[in-house]
């Protein structure tokens, strides 16, 4: 894959992050977001900590995807990736645990973006491993 074909594949990916955790980063847009996603399948009643963690959760998330909009880098795809593998991983948990089956839509783009942004790195001698040790 080409280093331009795959920011393309970063950029989409931040900007995916960017329209699905913008509701997460204020008290006030968690509520409305919380309130949606509960229409989709039953969800713990709203309080504080869990308010607190979901708007830290999408001030970071919309802080990297910000960056990988203005500046993306293929290093940045590289680790966004590995970020990915975690969040669907955590979500597979979750699901185990009982989440609500809506988390499975959110589960598959994560592993998507993961994949698209990871499968290049494993070749060997691609542009993109070049591009990390210049």
């Amino acid at each position: 894959m080409k280093i331009a074909s795959y920011l393309r594949v970063v950029r989409a990916s931040a900007w995916y992050d960017l329209v699905v955790t913008a509701g997460f980063a204020t008290p006030w847009t968690y509520a409305l977001v919380h309130n949606a996603l509960s229409s989709l399948g039953s969800l713990p009643e709203l309080d504080p900590i869990q308010t607190l963690y979901a708007n830290l959760m999408g001030s970071v998330v919309i802080v990297w995807a910000v960056l990988r909009l203005v500046r993306p880098l293929a290093a940045h795809g590289l680790f966004d990736g590995v970020a990915r593998v975690l969040f669907t991983a955590w979500q597979g948990y979750a699901l185990a645990q009982g989440a609500p089956r809506f988390l499975w839509l959110f589960l598959v783009v994560e592993a998507s973006f993961g994949v698209l942004q990871l499968a290049p790195w494993w070749r060997r001698g691609t542009e993109l491993r070049e591009s990390l040790v210049r």
